[in-house]
């Protein structure tokens, strides 16, 4: 039976596993993002045969594979922390979720590491042709990665694909299919990619920017910024399609999750969408009466539209979630959060009398118990309902920042591509001071990203199945604290050497002979 740890080391464990999620996601974006630029680039080499393009090609595949180095060292320490903080969440599902990181291990990692040596090593050693599929290979394999790894997180946010056991106490995959296609999971994959993509063109615009910054490599600097302008655009428009379908599961599936990005208290048809808003600080209580707001500006019902696509749909708030009795699609009433939290005990108290029932006919009834009330068995685990409402402020907040950063790095990159292509861009050194800072905004983008995605479904480590305090291992907090301190130290040290490496590799600079630039001298050449 999973218990609950009423100690500190819930929080220090959290802060270890977010630690180690922000400085993994340095990484992840970037290599997923400059892989396919540099394969832009050498398929270009590959077509015209020219060695400008082939040098160019290389020198962004050095930086790539600095940071896929780092990026793996990170991501293994991640997987390991499942099993070590968090070994009731590994017991309780571990055979669904164990699947697709079992499948990411054995099929992307093993698919990169083959044909990344080809892709660093075999210039001179393999055809063209072989070394410009391995390194494709390479960015698939990666993005193959990314996706197993998406769809075990995806799982957490909706859990499909599944049944419980109540002999084993575990839940089993009930559909291997239901699990890898669920649409969750295929949104937040495009969404994330996308948001690598993003970061990936911003990081070629703002390096190439400052070797314009420098006087340094123009024609490697302009090329490189045509080919991460035009990268990055598709990516930011993508990615808003993306994020308008991640926003529409958010509502079906996780509504709370959507009431806290809103700030959004009291439910109501055609809902407004908040531009940008500053929450009170003194709303302490959702249902305290206090306006969440000292002043927001709305669109109006676009929430609704967002949610439900329509724009006078209802959209319930926390204090509605919390308490219950709006009608919902289904056609039936949602149940106050009590109700959830008392239906939750119920089917625990089930699995507990069906595992030690003597009699057929008492495991029986109380099988027939828990398969009623199992929807609810995490809500068992809540001692207070308030303790369903996530940190309003950080979504609110989290989620502006991840939207007008977007919109931001959008509309830089269009202005980037229209100057670059009328020749004008080498001119504008305020341009390229402000391309070369943006390469943080676009991280700070991303973080903020997973940040509305994480922090807004808690508590629950499974939606609605398993909240955190009942994931947790039984760990004393002193040893999770030692550990957290080690980590942040490893990382440190991990970060800051690779940004010296990375540094020293971009000072170096293209092994391109200077020549100058010719006008229209463009991809074609």
């Amino acid at each position: 039976m999973i218990e609950t740890i009423n100690t500190s080391v819930i929080d220090w464990s959290r802060a270890q596993f977010a630690l180690t999620a922000i400085y993994h996601w340095l990484f992840v974006p970037l290599t997923l993002g400059l892989g396919i630029v540099q394969a832009i680039m050498e398929t270009i080499y590959y077509k015209t045969g020219n060695e400008f393009w082939k040098k160019t090609a290389q020198f962004w595949m050095k930086l790539f594979g600095i940071n896929f180095a780092i990026g793996v060292a990170t991501g293994l320490i991640l997987e390991f922390e499942f099993g070590a903080n968090w070994s009731n969440y590994s017991w309780f599902v571990g055979d669904i979720f164990g699947a697709p990181l079992a499948i990411e291990g054995i099929l992307a990692f093993f698919m990169e590491a083959t044909f990344i040596a080809v892709m660093f090593f075999g210039w001179n050693k393999v055809s063209k042709g072989f070394h410009l599929a391995s390194t494709w290979l390479t960015i698939l394999g990666a993005t193959i990665s990314a996706y197993w790894i998406l769809v075990a997180n995806a799982w957490m946010q909706y859990p499909a694909g599944m049944q419980f056991n109540p002999d084993t106490v575990r839940n089993e995959m009930a559909s291997f299919w239901e699990v890898a296609l669920s649409p969750v999971a295929i949104n937040k994959f495009f969404h994330t990619v996308l948001s690598g993509w993003i970061i990936g063109g911003m990081f070629v615009v703002g390096i190439a920017s400052w070797f314009l910054l420098k006087k340094r490599e123009t024609k490697f600097a302009l090329e490189s910024i045509k080919i991460g302008a035009v990268f990055g655009i598709a990516a930011c428009a993508l990615s808003i399609w993306t994020g308008d379908g991640s926003a529409h599961q958010v509502a079906q599936r996780q509504p709370m999750k959507l009431a806290a990005m809103e700030g959004l208290y009291e439910g109501r048809e055609g809902a407004g969408l908040v531009g940008i808003g500053l929450l009170n600080p003194a709303k302490e209580q959702y249902n305290d009466g206090k306006d969440p707001f000292l002043f927001k500006i709305e669109l109006p019902k676009m929430l609704s539209f967002f949610a439900e696509r329509d724009l006078d749909a209802y959209v319930p708030g926390i204090t509605n979630i919390i308490e219950g009795g709006y009608p919902q699609k289904d056609g039936t009433v949602a149940l106050p959060a009590e109700e959830k939290i008392a239906r939750g005990k119920l089917a625990i108290r089930a699995l507990a009398d069906y595992r030690s029932a003597k009699s057929d006919s008492a495991r029986q009834q109380a099988r027939a118990t828990l398969d009623e009330h199992f929807k609810y068995f995490g809500y068992g685990y809540i001692k207070n309902p308030s303790d369903l409402i996530p940190s309003v402020g950080l979504t609110f907040y989290a989620f502006r920042i991840m939207v007008i950063l977007g919109g931001f790095l959008l509309l830089l990159f269009a202005v980037v591509t229209y100057l670059s292509y009328k020749n004008k861009f080498e001119a504008k050194r305020w341009l390229q001071w402000t391309c070369f800072a943006s390469i943080f905004l676009a991280i700070i983008a991303g973080q903020a990203g997973w940040v509305v995605a994480e922090v807004g479904r808690q508590p629950w480590a499974i939606q609605d199945i398993l909240p955190v305090s009942a994931a947790i291992s039984n760990l004393s907090a002193s040893s999770v604290q030692i550990t957290f301190f080690i980590f942040l130290a490893l990382f440190t040290v991990l970060l800051v050497a690779e940004l010296k490496i990375m540094i020293n590799a971009i000072k170096k600079g293209p092994e391109i002979e200077h020549a100058p630039v010719l006008k229209n001298n463009h991809i074609k050449n």
